[in-house]
């Protein structure tokens, strides 16, 4: 102890005013961050939803039929936003349709429906999109339509058309959707964008790198687009999630950190704007998914090569199980 004290008396009056000022900025940036990550998840608000449109405004949700498309589809019915429901098949989304026309009968709910294969990028199908929302009043877009791996794979093993196919949806389908319907969004002068974003494009992620570099490209493109709305009033934000209970993440059961699609949707509606925020015009709603995320960005941070080892390690793992279950069913079936 001596030697310390020694050693810091040795230290020249000025220095050590201005390393104790580095210090105290240090540990003052760090307990704001934790503060706004107390006050944004757990104690204020987001957005209210009526701030982009009446009850009676249409909302329109890509990817509608399944999972979380279909439970925001279902959330923004009970709070009285019309619906234009997009996806592939016009099976699923006509009984969507019908059972939320029959259950929310008493506030008048209507819909429209669009069945596109977002895979074919057929520019047929976006003109067909422009005209079935022609004239309406719209206030929400949801792009949530998104594909990902089947199972973990490395990118030299990625079949041609599961590559095609995840930048062709995520991207392109993305990017076309909200240039139908932007300039209504900009003609009213309010609206809401969100746009399902996902763990794999925040954190590098090997064996699904396809999937999350495009994840990666809506998260900047995302940011961009919302500057420039902005001022326009139409707000514009990134859904951060980890996994979800859902076809795509073949997660069946719910856990601490994989909740149901009504806890999350209910999450993203309620903490619009709110959640963690790592990036501008970016929001990390569900609790344990965005604790998880300030504790890695608060200590090693998403590029660290341990982190994405550690990715690596244990999407390889996956692959492994999953081809052994495959095996095994193969063995079953013959």
């Amino acid at each position: 102890m001596e030697a310390v004290r020694s050693f810091f008396a040795s230290i020249p009056g000025p220095l050590q005013a201005a390393l104790a000022v580095v210090g105290a900025l240090y540990l003052g940036s760090h307990l704001v961050s934790y503060l706004g990550f107390i006050l944004n998840l757990f104690v204020l608000s987001g957005t209210n939803l009526r701030k982009y449109g009446k009850k009676g405004t249409w909302a329109v949700v890509t990817g509608a039929s399944d999972g979380l498309g279909k439970e925001f589809a279902t959330q923004l019915a009970s709070k009285g936003f019309n619906l234009v429901l997009v996806s592939r098949t016009q099976s699923k989304l006509e009984d969507l349709a019908q059972k939320l026309e029959t259950k929310y009968a008493a506030t008048n709910l209507k819909t429209k429906v669009l069945a596109m294969d977002y895979s074919q990028d057929n520019d047929d199908d976006y003109k067909r999109l422009a005209a079935l929302v022609k004239g309406l009043d719209i206030g929400i877009l949801i792009n949530n339509v998104g594909q990902s791996h089947s199972i973990p794979v490395s990118f030299v093993e990625t079949a041609d058309e599961e590559l095609q196919n995840i930048v062709t949806i995520n991207c392109l389908g993305t990017l076309k959707t909200t240039k139908v319907i932007l300039p209504s969004l900009l003609a009213r002068k309010k609206g809401l964008i969100l746009t399902m974003g996902s763990f794999g494009g925040w954190l590098p992620t090997p064996y699904l790198a396809t999937y999350s570099g495009s994840k990666a490209f809506l998260t900047h493109w995302n940011a961009s687009l919302a500057a420039e709305v902005k001022s326009s009033g139409v707000d514009a934000y990134l859904v951060l999630s980890y996994l979800v209970v859902s076809a795509m993440s073949k997660v069946r059961r719910p856990n601490l950190l994989v909740p149901k699609p009504d806890a999350f949707v209910r999450s993203a509606l309620g903490k619009v704007g709110r959640g963690w925020q790592a990036m501008a015009y970016t929001y990390t709603p569900y609790w344990t998914h965005a604790t998880m995320q300030w504790l890695l960005e608060s200590t090693l941070g998403v590029g660290n090569s341990l982190v994405i080892d550690n990715n690596l390690k244990s999407h390889k793992d996956i692959r492994a199980r999953a081809l052994r279950k495959a095996a095994r069913d193969a063995k079953k079936s013959t």
